[in-house]
């Protein structure tokens, strides 16, 4: 058992030890190892790979990829734990940005918590490749809800469908070692689990509003293309009131030439 955690069975608690780098040498049997309440930014390229019963890593509350600024998480960063069932990244106020392949290899994934980090928006990509999944949370990110988000949501409304009719669970997966204390999240529920939390940060217009409160008109505005005839006629009017303004300032400037001229022959008849 490496040194500042404590094993139990096929668990692993390294919670709260201010871990700057995740610890070396876990038992190969590891099959519930909590990481949270550290300082870790990144998990080691194969640093999962001989831990093949893995089933349920807990990395939250930590510093994940805080730097360096730009990709926070790498791609294939879980590859190696094909068996992991659930996986907690919530509480990383640094991570911003999901690489599309972030998740590649999890088919068996069935819990995902993403909640109260930095996320402004997720590839589609991302989670598409996740067959298994029936929770994920969400909530406490400043989501952008542009057009840019509408085929994740149009795919997260999907998924709910299909989940509350029963068609999104997944095959039996080898039994997990026991999770409890160390159990990253409640039993999952259908997905989202907390789409009341999750909200839009922004444009301003939509502020506040439940990400599953926007449906396929909410983003009417971003399918409006233009055709010729819209072109001539939003060229025809600015040319219109281009001369309109142009006959305007003539007439106040005429008007004004007028009133002075008044003025003037007032003053001259008073002498």
């Amino acid at each position: 058992c490496p040194v500042l955690c404590t094993c139990r069975g096929q668990a692993v608690d390294c919670s709260g030890q201010r871990l700057f780098s995740v610890p070396p040498e876990l038992p190969l049997d590891t099959g519930n190892l909590s990481l949270a309440h550290n300082r870790i930014a990144s998990i080691p390229p194969g640093y999962l790979a001989c831990y093949g019963q893995l089933r349920a890593l807990d990395l939250r509350n930590n510093s994940l990829a805080a730097l360096p600024a730009g990709l926070l998480v790498a791609a294939d960063m879980f590859l190696e734990a094909s068996g992991l069932l659930r996986l907690d990244l919530s509480h990383n106020p640094g991570l911003r940005r999901v690489h599309p392949h972030a998740f590649r290899g999890l088919a068996q994934l069935r819990e995902l918590d993403l909640s109260y980090g930095g996320l402004s928006a997720i590839s589609l990509d991302a989670l598409e490749g996740l067959p298994g999944l029936v929770g994920l949370r969400l909530g406490g990110n400043p989501w952008v809800c542009g057009c840019a988000m509408e085929p994740f949501l149009k795919w997260l409304r999907g998924r709910i469908q299909r989940c509350a009719s029963g068609r999104c669970r997944p095959a039996p997966a080898p039994p997990a070692p026991a999770l409890t204390p160390l159990s990253l999240m409640d039993a999952a529920l259908p997905l989202p689990t907390d789409s009341q939390l999750a909200e839009c940060r922004a444009p301003p217009e939509v502020a506040g509003a439940p990400l599953l409160s926007l449906t396929e008109e909410s983003f009417q505005a971003c399918h409006l293309t233009l055709t010729l005839d819209d072109y001539l006629f939003i060229a025809f009017v600015g040319f219109v009131v281009s001369i309109a303004s142009v006959a305007t300032n003539f007439l106040l400037g005429i008007t004004a030439n007028c009133c002075h001229r008044w003025s003037k022959a007032s003053e001259d008849e008073d002498i």
